[in-house]
């Protein structure tokens, strides 16, 4: 049978890493990757029986690609520390590596957001791809955020889902959500997209019936509503941030 690692990217998850490392017993080979944790991380992780790996981090498709680099089986799979393999997960990871014909596998993710698992509302199915040939992988280390695999074959999507503890708390999920309006929003500049006022109402109504009518976030009653709402708010800020740097840098 090919050789299958899995690789954890982490940083002071002492709280998460013990389960997730249980979680990934099926595997040959557990390795943390782990960039300077003060909290007990690495102690940890060796304790559980992973290998630690003291990993330099620029962004998540660096460290990607530091994980890549420093495995030696035939397959990884990538397990955040705030996620969960299920046993049914692993016992069909296991059956399609025997087979090289596809050479990255997309996963189903479940998303618990402040202890509520998500039927919709753009967190269900959440693919992730996840499940690759080490040697037919690489990451685009100029995608900071939302780091997706770049595969050297054909691509399947798995039946069995990852389980994910992503938000803890209301104000957990704001703070990321902050970051994530200001790269999105530095982005699109980037790229040369120009905000105008009018964005200000149809860009947040956009994302508002994206998330609740077309990914479904109805399925998810009032907490569906409640991040519908939170996340068109979050649109609204992303355009009126791009429109106030771009009165910083008015064109000629």
């Amino acid at each position: 049978m090919p050789t299958l690692a899995c690789a954890i990217l982490a940083k002071n998850v002492v709280h998460h890493i013990r389960e997730c490392i249980a979680s990934c017993t099926f595997a040959d080979d557990i390795v943390v990757f782990d960039t300077d944790s003060a909290d007990g991380t690495q102690d940890a992780a060796r304790a559980a029986g992973a290998r630690v790996v003291d990993t330099p981090f620029i962004n998540f498709s660096q460290a990607r690609n530091f994980a890549l680099a420093h495995l030696d089986t035939d397959w990884v799979l990538f397990v955040d520390a705030d996620e969960r393999v299920t046993p049914e997960l692993a016992a069909e990871v296991r059956q399609v590596i025997g087979d090289d014909a596809i050479a990255g596998w997309w996963i189903p993710r479940y998303n618990y957001i402040v202890g509520r698992i998500m039927k919709g509302t753009g967190w269900y199915p959440d693919y992730q791809l996840r499940l690759m040939i080490r040697a037919r992988a690489h990451y685009d280390e100029a995608r900071e955020v939302h780091e997706l695999a770049i595969i050297d074959g054909r691509e399947g999507y798995l039946k069995e889902h990852l389980i994910h503890y992503n938000y803890d708390s209301w104000e957990q999920f704001h703070a990321k959500q902050e970051r994530y309006t200001r790269y999105d929003a530095r982005t699109l500049l980037h790229a040369g997209v120009r905000a105008h006022p009018r964005h200000l109402i149809t860009r947040p109504a956009q994302e508002f019936w994206r998330r609740f009518v077309t990914w479904k976030g109805y399925r998810d009653g009032l907490h569906g509503l409640r991040l519908s709402l939170i996340m068109a708010r979050y649109e609204q800020k992303k355009y009126g941030w791009m429109l106030r740097e771009q009165r910083k840098t008015p064109t000629h």
